[in-house]
């Protein structure tokens, strides 16, 4: 069979390594422990810009998912960008699997680079990921963005996600093997929670930042603005129109103004 001579994800990936260039970040990769190697991108050498860690979810690799964010906040900030353990190149001998172990690992790899105050941005699954930073290291995380990202979500939640997908098991939209599966997947953005956290994040963070789309069909709206009250006067809801689950891709201007806004406490 002959190789296509023009493939799209190889164009696209020459784009974003020259993106990753100008914004002065490169590809890196660390072992945090004798089980877990963690990739990453982010600058040679730390400056005097404010650390921002950007969490992707589900799907691609980071760099894809980040890709416009970390063209505009770069400016102003140290970039850190890992792929989750699973995702890319970052892998571990462990048997965990959870958020909690992610949000372990990331640290640990903050903690490598001495990275020791820093404010996180999670999206979708990586929501998940920085709630969980959040609340375990509050003294190190200044301000958290949880975007699309249901840390309030129901066991009962799946099963309409499902409904809503017209399809029976979570694990043909978390990692699809046809390209059916793959469609319906790229069309909802999918994330999935378990059960409910066990605490209350305006307990630990003095700012919490929550961005939404008000047409997500993965985690409505209504549980945007359920958060919102359970975090109280702690937290800022921010609902974008006109988008789905990934606003910080949709509509990534109006995003990098909310986040950029938020961090800098204008």
């Amino acid at each position: 069979m002959a190789v296509p001579c023009l493939s799209f994800v190889s164009l696209y990936g020459r784009f974003l390594r020259r993106c990753l260039t100008a914004a002065g970040l490169s590809s890196q990769t660390i072992e945090i422990d004798d089980d877990t190697t963690i990739h990453f991108y982010g600058p040679t050498a730390a400056t005097s810009k404010p650390p921002l860690i950007l969490i992707h979810g589900f799907g691609p690799r980071s760099i894809w998912q980040w890709r416009p964010q970390i063209s505009f906040f770069a400016r102003e900030f140290d970039l850190y960008v890992p792929d989750l353990v699973f995702f890319g190149d970052s892998y571990t001998k462990s048997p965990e699997r959870s958020e909690i172990f992610q949000a372990f690992s990331v640290a640990k790899l903050l903690e490598k680079l001495g990275i020791h105050r820093y404010s996180v941005v999670g999206t979708s699954y990586g929501g998940f990921v920085a709630y969980r930073i959040a609340s375990m290291w509050p003294e190190r995380v200044e301000k958290v963005v949880i975007a699309s990202s249901a840390v309030n979500m129901r066991r009962s939640d799946n099963s309409e996600l499902l409904k809503r997908a017209k399809m029976e098991r979570i694990e043909d939209l978390m990692l699809p093997t046809a390209a059916v599966q793959l469609r319906t997947s790229m069309g909802l953005s999918v994330c999935r929670r378990l059960y409910m956290p066990d605490f209350v994040l305006n307990d630990f963070i003095d700012e919490v930042l929550i961005v939404w789309g008000d047409h997500d069909q993965i985690f409505l709206l209504e549980r945007a603005i359920e958060l919102k009250k359970s975090l109280g006067e702690n937290a800022r809801l921010e609902i974008m129109k006109n988008t789905s689950h990934v606003p910080h891709l949709e509509r990534a201007g109006h995003f990098n103004t909310i986040v950029y806004n938020f961090l800098r406490g204008l």
